[in-house]
């Protein structure tokens, strides 16, 4: 209806991506916002600022070197349209290094031969993507567009369809997607799909 399509013009776009624009560092005692390197931060940096958007992602700090600054640091992100979702050591490692990067990466890249499959690894793939879905959940409203990025979150849009009533989502993935021959190598080969399958519209790369 016509109150529904004013409210999606006016609604924000959430960018969600594994990191931020922005990445923390402790320097002397104090917390310091840089640039992010990346080339999906980069890409889209100017983009976002264009947009009534929040930016949703990791900035790049283990979440024990946060500590009492948490809620300082959330509020200068703020500012720089980012919002946090803080990550230890051992979720970066697990979710990111192993799983995302060790698994997912390799296999899609059509080296099956530097795949590693862990259990551990995608049960803290899970955890993390469950922490972003909590992140987006915390920050959207109605008539917001969310857009997911990459490898590193493709359980997202399923769980943001069974948390929010009606969102708009959509993914894209930056890196090439598998033939079956070698997909079906991937013990959880129904879970990521099922995972995308949350979203309005999906882009490949």
């Amino acid at each position: 209806n016509e109150n529904a399509n004013e409210t999606a013009r006016t609604g924000k776009l959430l960018i969600v991506s594994n990191r931020l624009p922005f990445t923390v560092h402790r320097r002397q005692g104090q917390l310091h916002l840089e640039q992010s390197s990346g080339g999906l931060a980069t890409g889209l940096s100017s983009f976002y600022r264009t947009y009534d958007a929040l930016w949703i992602g990791w900035p790049g700090i283990d979440k024990s070197d946060v500590g009492a600054d948490r809620e300082r640091l959330t509020q200068q992100l703020l500012a720089e349209k980012c919002f946090p979702v803080f990550l230890s050591r051992y979720d970066v490692d697990e979710y990111y290094n192993r799983f995302s990067s060790g698994t997912i990466w390799p296999l899609f890249h059509y080296f099956p031969l530097y795949a590693t499959y862990s259990n551990t690894s995608w049960k803290a793939y899970e955890k993390v993507n469950r922490m972003f879905c909590d992140a987006v959940v915390e920050k959207w409203q109605q008539g917001d567009t969310i857009w997911v990025h990459d490898f590193h979150l493709m359980l997202l849009p399923r769980m943001l369809r069974e948390r929010l009533p009606d969102p708009t989502i959509g993914f894209f993935l930056h890196i090439p997607f598998p033939s079956l021959e070698l997909f079906r190598l991937l013990p959880w080969r129904v879970q990521l799909p099922e995972g995308l399958l949350g979203d309005d519209l999906a882009g490949f790369h």
